[in-house]
């Protein structure tokens, strides 16, 4: 007999890099086949498959698979996650769905997609800028909306007292140190990528740079426990994972990207209610690893 493969919600959710609840929206919009064992939810791959063709773009269907009044907001800091809780708490008819993808990728999904929001911390080692360099490469011909949020701190994850004394770029060739890299198309990714390229240093020189992972936490963890000996990440992320210290590098800007267009749809007028509140404004302070001066302010690009 054939074996069918099937996956949880979870591991659904993986696959297609969007979120948990996304999965069981979708499944109870009738989008995704599944079936239950006892308590179980399970996805076959074909009905997975099936979806993915269904809301393929390409050339000539360029449009999202999310209703008129639901946008997706790209990106993997937790403020994002505050973000879409406040505007899920105003029980709209309007939705926000999330995209776990990296800064690149979240600006190649807002040019080739409506309704869909980037956010973006991406360095130009040419300007020693942020951002709209990028944007204007990769959103050609676009007029778009760049909202500021945070300011963070990017450095290196080292295990708790430094053992491998790594403190620089030109430490990651070191004899006996291992990296765990993050994906392409992250702005953790670039920011290494690009200093690399300005050093003069082959990725090659460097153990561990074919090995990825896909978030600062997890790239935290894995040096934490002795999986590797440095990862590169925020230092949001350094104050909540015990056994590792954090060696500050560079400061960055994290900001949101929207399409002039949409300016003034429901969700983006909410999403910049929401940013400039004060209670958002203090709950993001109280986390700790940001920077929020000029949160909010807005730049047309």
């Amino acid at each position: 007999m054939e074996k069918i493969e099937s996956f949880t919600p979870q591991e659904v959710a993986e696959m297609l890099k969007i979120a948990k609840t996304t999965v069981y929206e979708l499944i109870k919009r009738g989008e995704l086949n599944h079936y239950k064992i006892g308590n179980k939810m399970r996805i076959e791959l074909k009905d997975i498959e099936d979806y993915k063709n269904r809301h393929k773009h390409t050339k000539d269907n360029i449009k999202t698979d999310l209703f008129e009044d639901e946008f997706t907001l790209c990106g993997q800091d937790l403020m994002l996650d505050v973000i879409t809780r406040y505007y899920a708490e105003k029980n709209l008819s309007s939705k926000i769905y999330r995209s776990y993808i990296g800064s690149y990728n979240s600006l190649i999904a807002m040019y080739t997609n409506d309704k869909t929001i980037a956010t973006a911390h991406l360095w130009d080692a040419k300007t020693d800028t942020y951002n709209i360099s990028y944007i204007q490469s990769l959103v050609p011909g676009v007029p778009v909306v760049v909202i500021h949020l945070v300011k963070r701190v990017q450095g290196f994850y080292v295990q708790k007292g430094n053992p491998k004394n790594v403190r620089t770029w030109e430490d990651l060739t070191k004899s006996g140190v291992s990296l765990i890299n993050r994906e392409k198309g992250s702005g953790t990714r670039v920011l290494l990528d690009e200093n690399l390229k300005l050093l003069n240093i082959d990725e090659n020189s460097i153990d561990g740079y074919e090995r990825e992972s896909t978030s600062h936490s997890a790239c935290a963890s894995i040096v934490a426990r002795g999986g590797a000996d440095v990862a590169i990440g925020n230092e949001k992320t350094a104050m909540q994972v015990s056994n590792i210290d954090f060696i500050p590098l560079k400061e960055e800007s994290y900001d949101m990207v929207i399409k002039k267009k949409e300016l003034n749809t429901e969700v983006v007028q909410t999403l910049l209610e929401i940013i400039g509140s004060q209670q958002f404004i203090q709950e993001i302070e109280g986390l700790g690893g940001y920077d929020i001066s000029n949160i909010g302010k807005i730049l047309n690009v």
